[in-house]
């Protein structure tokens, strides 16, 4: 499985608007990759936001990532995104 992830800010604001258009986001990208098992939003102590996708392989996240910038409701969710970072991994051991 591969787990990329950002770890960015959001306006605490914006919080409510940024869930909103996230969750469109990816439908929008499960409806075109179904290889998207999951995502998960965590907000850590000091208010950052981790974002992380997990999907079945690095093949079907490569592609969905080529694809992203054609889907009408990234921009959108990115739009509200400050401070962002990317990391790519896969799962080595998972308990």
């Amino acid at each position: 499985m591969e787990h990329p992830a950002q770890h960015y800010t959001v306006d605490p604001a914006d919080v409510p608007e940024h869930l909103a258009q996230r969750s469109r986001a990816a439908d929008a990208i499960r409806a075109g990759h179904p290889g998207l098992i999951k995502t998960r939003l965590t907000r850590l102590d000091d208010g950052t936001l981790t974002d992380t996708w997990h999907w079945d392989t690095a093949e079907q996240m490569r592609a969905a990532f080529a694809d992203a910038l054609r889907i009408p409701t990234i921009g959108p969710a990115m739009a509200l995104i400050r401070d962002n970072s990317a990391l790519n991994g896969e799962v080595i051991d998972e308990r």
